[in-house]
């Protein structure tokens, strides 16, 4: 029994790495929705690296809704004036070996900067993770494409 459960588990292994893999690079391309829904991002190609755009959060808005924040956080003084809607906030993302890695993340929450990986786990859905130094003790972040 113990030995059809590791088999089962590295046939699985083995078909999600080759999904990965088989899949071209930009099916990355595209607009996403955080699993919560409090975020939605277009990723793009941006030279030879993709970047993400921020298109609507929940810590976007004004109270009344409709104006944009600026970003007010951000560590460069001349920037915070500018609006958080639209922000390009994920650049340098480069594809290798069916993963998404060294890419950069800012915050528009609090101005800092982070890395950030990405995994294609299905045709519709995204995994990344943002850290600070060692991906261990970063943040997963689930999305599904909009269609």
């Amino acid at each position: 029994m113990k030995r059809i459960t590791l088999l089962t588990g590295i046939l699985l292994l083995m078909v999600t790495g080759s999904f990965a893999q088989s899949l071209s690079p930009d099916k990355i391309l595209g607009v996403w929705f955080s699993a919560d829904n409090a975020m939605k991002i277009e990723i793009f190609k941006s030279g030879n690296t993709y970047s993400g755009k921020l298109l609507e959060a929940k810590f976007m808005f004004e109270a009344d809704g409709k104006t944009p924040k600026k970003d007010t956080e951000n560590p460069k003084e001349k920037l915070r004036s500018r609006s958080r809607q639209g922000l390009v906030h994920i650049t340098e993302l480069t594809y290798k070996d069916g993963k998404y890695i060294n890419g950069v993340l800012y915050s528009v929450e609090n101005g800092g900067t982070y890395s950030i990986k990405g995994e294609l786990k299905g045709p519709n859905d995204l995994e990344t993770r943002g850290y600070k130094g060692v991906p261990m003790m970063g943040k997963t972040f689930k999305w599904t494409r909009v269609h």
